[in-house]
């Protein structure tokens, strides 16, 4: 075990992040094959034992097609009969039966006995509790190590949201926030700058947050996108001293609520109008019509538009080009699904260290995603926002 730890540590120093998920399922694949084996030959490799049946004789190389790519694996020889691993049995799902157990131990954390149970129930003759503990601490050690890496450069969007899941805490099951900070820096490139597990969306925590962010070197932003929520703009304006923008998605849901639901269709089309003029003034003149026209009708759909107006129009003061992606927190939108996604499947979290062990890793994968994709805004763009000598966005002059 201590070598495998040692191979692990080397694996985690000189891999970069792309290549991460993959050499994690061929770690664990090895790992769950040496186990098997031993269980096969009645000991442990190398072990002088009178319990053992047969003998290991060497290994023959697979190539195993997982959705994160190929995986090379050496698949141990015996001298008697033949092996093949579970999970590359014919009809069987190549990855299901692996991640079914990643996850299990995603989902109980330090504790194992569900893992050794769903891997007997696979025939295989069962992992021992520290076994799992310890693959669990390396993956623990490989998401702590993304989620505390230094930020380099300028980052001039911030897209902040959260998410709630549920954890057992002193034997009551609470509700808990999973806030994710995504961020465009001066590059062009999306990426995933942070996680964290906090009791609720109070300006404390927010404020906590984007500060471990600015330890870690987060610095320029100029803009932060989220959803309408006191504490997080007040945080984000304490810490970041940035422009905050009201996600446009979001307020249009809370807008039109108080429009009668016939009428829904044609309020919204008017509010667009104001989002597809040229200038911040021009916006803002449209943006003044439209809730006067609606004053009489609807008063409270105005008021909300009074309200909202400098927040849900920020994006109008930076390049044309950025602001279909910076109107909205849309770029996040995928992200969460996908968290979503595999927290309910989990329903109840033992701890928050099985939470940030889960959505860390799926924000891993996710990050590794954006890294080989083209740049999500050009640089000539992105120099308009970025300049050394400019302290603030500066807003498109009226014609």
């Amino acid at each position: 075990m201590t070598d495998d730890r040692i191979a692990l540590e080397a694996l985690v120093e000189k891999t970069s992040d792309a290549d991460f998920l993959r050499n994690m399922i061929g770690f664990a694949a090895e790992r769950l094959m040496s186990l098997e084996v031993d269980g096969l030959c009645g000991a442990g490799h190398g072990e002088r034992t009178a319990e053992r049946i047969n003998h290991r004789n060497g290994y023959r190389e697979r190539t195993w097609e997982t959705r994160a790519g190929s995986v090379d694996l050496p698949i141990p020889k015996l001298r008697k009969g033949s092996y093949l691993p579970f999970f590359l049995e014919p009809r069987r799902t190549a990855e299901k039966a692996l991640v079914a157990v990643i996850q299990e131990a995603y989902i109980q954390g330090i504790s194992t006995r569900s893992v050794d149970d769903l891997v007997k129930a696979m025939g295989m003759t069962g992992i021992s509790k520290s076994q799992v503990s310890r693959l669990c601490k390396d993956i623990d050690e490989r998401v702590s190590a993304f989620l505390e890496r230094p930020l380099e450069g300028d980052w001039p969007y911030l897209w902040l949201d959260a998410t709630y899941v549920k954890a057992r805490q002193a034997g009551r099951i609470v509700s808990l926030a999973v806030i994710i900070a995504v961020a465009v820096n001066s590059e062009g490139k999306r990426e995933v700058l942070g996680m964290a597990v906090m009791p609720s969306e109070a300006e404390a925590f927010w404020a906590d947050f984007l500060r471990s962010l600015t330890r870690r070197g987060l610095r320029g932003v100029k803009l932060v996108i989220s959803d309408a929520h006191g504490g997080l703009k007040a945080a984000a304006t304490k810490v970041l001293g940035a422009t905050w923008q009201r996600c446009r998605v979001h307020f249009m849901r809370n807008a039109l609520a108080h429009v009668t639901k016939g009428h829904r269709d044609m309020a919204a089309a008017a509010i667009r109008t104001a989002f597809v003029q040229e200038t911040f003034d021009d916006a803002v003149r449209q943006w003044r019509q439209i809730a006067d026209s609606f004053r009489d009708r609807f008063p409270g759909l105005a008021k909300c538009m009074d309200e909202a107006e400098a927040d849900v129009l920020a994006f109008m003061t930076f390049p044309e080009e950025h602001r279909t992606k910076i109107h909205s927190t849309n770029p996040l939108e995928r992200v969460n699904k996908e968290v979503k996604r595999r927290t309910n499947v989990v329903g109840i979290f033992p701890n928050d260290a099985a939470i940030t062990r889960l959505v860390g890793a799926i924000l891993i994968e996710q990050n590794d995603e954006w890294a080989v994709c083209r740049r999500y805004m050009t640089l000539e763009t992105l120099a308009q926002v970025c300049h050394p000598n400019q302290t603030a966005p500066l807003p498109i002059a009226a014609e």
